[in-house]
């Protein structure tokens, strides 16, 4: 409640919040189109590795001329301009940033910048959220050896369930279920860079020319970004992943107490306590009514009878019993209210949204049949999808992280639908990110 009043005081002590960011996309320019409107932050450093491309973005979201481009970070610092640079350790290496936003969506990236900023004793705001999925929890105890904060990204849709999961329990309610909608069909599994675009009414030509990447589009169609976002409310909640996989129930904001229920209690959850999503499209393809697409929600029950009543006489749309209940925001706005964490992290030292436990991982699956000799490309791509699963499941079977499912080369055929497992692929050798997860996996397990 008092971000603002935070921020203002220390724009009047003439000590803004300084921020690194890494990666200037989409998620990236709307966070910059905010910030420089937000007294009391000043992005120091963007590091990039298309300058032309962030100049070109700087000029779209109406950056002020003289806040570009100072010849170095010290003198950004010393006189309140962004400096541009390709080398993202300058901006992880320099302690004199307050928090660093890494926005590269790059999973193995993200764990390399992720470590040196918290060497260098600075907070970190992960948006790659694909990293997190990877090693989240590993990233999150290292942050906290190092006595800094790592955290989710207010406005992505992970970071905006955990606040209404957070909202529950600190009112005595104990969440049933949490996740988001997304737009849904089965089919969408198989989807490629090839085939994406007609299920957004798009042609190849129109999304050329509005600069959208395929395979990135791709995998927020195909469930990999689905997966990947809920494993991250998973690990950062404790709340469960089902055991077979995001089922994507079609579902509307007043079904939501009716849907994610327990079966024991009619609905199509396994059990109290775990992550969903919900499709904004019935399983012919007609449009569910009052669909949640772009929203979060949190489904809670009432303890007793009097509560229940209390749920009824202030108008919440509960099941036919008035047991089950649900609280959702129907829209989120990614980087533009990214601010919230950048100023959580820096002036309250706390994360909004972080994993802190090990419960789901996201495993490569097979959109078709794949052959011995074929190589992985990765979420979004023409081979594999991310299912969530739980993490012991995982584990167990040595399923293939998604975030590690590129390049990698396969020793055998694999049928469509089926998980992959690291004997799946030919042994590369350890890398960084390879080596982390492996050890996140044993300290986890």
């Amino acid at each position: 409640m008092n971000l603002a009043t935070l921020l203002q005081a220390r724009a009047a002590e003439g000590r803004p919040v300084r921020v690194g960011l890494i990666g200037a996309g989409k998620f990236g320019a709307m966070f910059l189109a905010q910030a420089g409107r937000t007294a009391g932050l000043h992005v120091a450093g963007i590091a990039d590795l298309d300058l032309a491309r962030v100049r070109d973005t700087l000029g779209r979201i109406g950056w002020p001329p003289e806040r570009s481009e100072p010849a170095s970070l010290e003198q950004a610092i010393a006189g309140g301009g962004t400096w541009l640079t390709e080398d993202a350790s300058a901006l992880t290496d320099d302690q004199r940033l307050d928090v660093l936003v890494e926005a590269t969506g790059h999973p193995a990236a993200g764990i390399r910048h992720a470590r040196a900023a918290f060497a260098a004793g600075t907070h970190v705001v992960m948006v790659n959220v694909e990293a997190d999925a990877l090693a989240g929890p590993a990233l999150a105890q290292e942050a906290a050896g190092a006595g800094v904060v790592y955290s989710l990204a207010y406005g992505d849709q992970p970071a905006l369930i955990c606040e209404l999961v957070d909202w529950a329990r600190s009112i005595g309610f104990e969440p049933v279920a949490a996740g988001k909608g997304t737009k849904y069909l089965p089919a969408f599994h198989a989807s490629t860079p090839d085939t994406v675009w007609e299920h957004y009414g798009l042609t190849p030509e129109e999304a050329r020319a509005g600069g959208m990447n395929a395979q990135m589009f791709n995998s927020f169609l195909d469930g990999t970004k689905s997966g990947i976002e809920m494993a991250a409310v998973a690990n950062a909640t404790g709340l469960l992943p089902p055991t077979q996989g995001l089922a994507f129930p079609p579902c509307g904001v007043d079904d939501l107490p009716h849907v994610l229920r327990p079966r024991s209690a009619g609905g199509q959850l396994e059990a109290e306590g775990q992550v969903e999503v919900v499709s904004s499209l019935e399983r012919d393809g007609r449009t569910v009514f009052r669909d949640l697409r772009w929203g979060v929600y949190v489904v809670f029950a009432a303890p007793d009878d009097y509560v229940r009543r209390c749920f009824r006489e202030y108008g919440l749309h509960t099941d036919a019993s008035g047991r089950y209940a649900a609280m959702y925001k129907p829209y989120h706005l990614i980087g533009l209210e990214l601010g919230v964490s950048v100023a959580s992290a820096a002036l309250r030292g706390e994360p909004t949204g972080c994993s802190r436990r090990w419960r789901a991982d996201v495993v490569a699956t097979a959109k078709r049949n794949l052959a011995a000799g074929e190589t992985l490309d990765g979420e979004g791509g023409y081979t594999v999808w991310g299912r969530l699963l739980p993490a012991s499941a995982s584990r167990q079977s040595g399923g293939l992280p998604i975030g590690l499912a590129h390049g990698l080369r396969l020793c055998r055929p694999v049928p469509a639908g089926r998980s992959l497992v690291w004997d799946d692929v030919e042994d590369t050798g350890d890398d960084d990110a390879r080596r982390y997860r492996r050890e996140m996996e044993a300290a986890f397990s």
